[in-house]
């Protein structure tokens, strides 16, 4: 990193390079490397012990498609669990289903909330101050070991499994979630890019095969998660919920009576349709 640009570092042969104009804070938290800079093309940056977490320009695909797909989906969430997400993303996107009356967000950092609540506000648009939502300074991992109340749809929203994000992706972690989860309950998660990291997707559906009797996954385009598509994990004993027609999600999503950016009934659907090169290494654990 030289002093006006930011190269990632998330794999030892390839990265991208970022122009910082401002660096608006940089320094180490109690748990990780934060720096939040501004970029022409790409707004506002964030990143983590070298890695980008998220941008102005194109947050809105991520954090519509890890939160629309499996709340509506799900039809009736009444409760939901966000592990992660300290830059309020989810959770703005969460509280926009009215249907939805308690939202309890577990985030290990709690100077990652305070510094993108100041530097990256439309990121959680006042969410954090919503009587529904419930911050929880915690390791995400200990609170669902440990936790005895129920969610209808659990979101992790962790960095990637390095750090303090290792330990949502192991197997203890998902036995947890499936513990915390409602019967017929979702569970997703960001699970990386599979072109670039071919293990993870393998990894994560073999981990949650002993507690959950349907894993799949679903995909986003995001331009900053660079090397293709975005997998997204998903968990449920019901197959039926990633089976809904475009049909069943458009009314349920007219109900909900809001506008998106990037999520649609169709995109929700046709997400659900994966590259043969992420078949062929899932079919391995079937």
């Amino acid at each position: 990193m030289s002093d006006n640009r930011y190269l990632e570092t998330l794999y030892p042969s390839y990265g991208q390079q970022f122009e910082m104009e401002e660096v608006l804070f940089r320094a180490p938290t109690e748990h990780q490397e934060l720096i939040i800079f501004k970029n022409a093309r790409f707004g506002r940056v964030m990143a983590l012990d070298g890695v980008i977490q998220t941008t102005e320009a194109d947050e809105f695909i991520y954090h519509e498609m890890l939160t629309h797909v499996p709340i509506l989906a799900h039809g009736n969430a009444k409760r939901v669990l966000i592990i992660g997400g300290g830059d309020g993303g989810i959770l703005r996107e969460v509280l926009r289903h009215d249907q939805v009356e308690h939202v309890t967000q577990v985030e290990i950092d709690q100077q990652v909330i305070e510094m993108c609540k100041q530097h990256l506000p439309n990121h959680s648009a006042g969410a954090f101050d919503n009587p529904r939502a419930h911050i929880v300074i915690s390791d995400g991992k200990e609170f669902v070991m440990n936790c005895t109340e129920k969610f209808d749809v659990i979101i992790s929203d962790c960095t990637d499994p390095i750090g303090p994000g290792e330990a949502l992706f192991e197997s203890d972690f998902y036995k947890g979630c499936k513990n915390c989860l409602t019967e017929g309950g979702v569970f997703v998660a960001q699970n990386g890019v599979p072109f670039m990291q071919p293990d993870e997707a393998e990894t994560t559906k073999a981990r949650l095969q002993p507690f959950f009797a349907d894993r799949s996954f679903y995909c986003a385009p995001v331009p900053t998660y660079i090397g293709g598509i975005m997998s997204l994990a998903w968990a449920s004993d019901n197959a039926e919920l990633r089976q809904l027609s475009t049909e069943v999600i458009a009314e349920r999503f007219a109900a909900a009576g809001f506008k998106t950016r990037y999520y649609t009934p169709a995109v929700h659907t046709g997400s659900f349709a994966l590259p043969q090169y992420l078949v062929d290494r899932l079919a391995i654990i079937d």
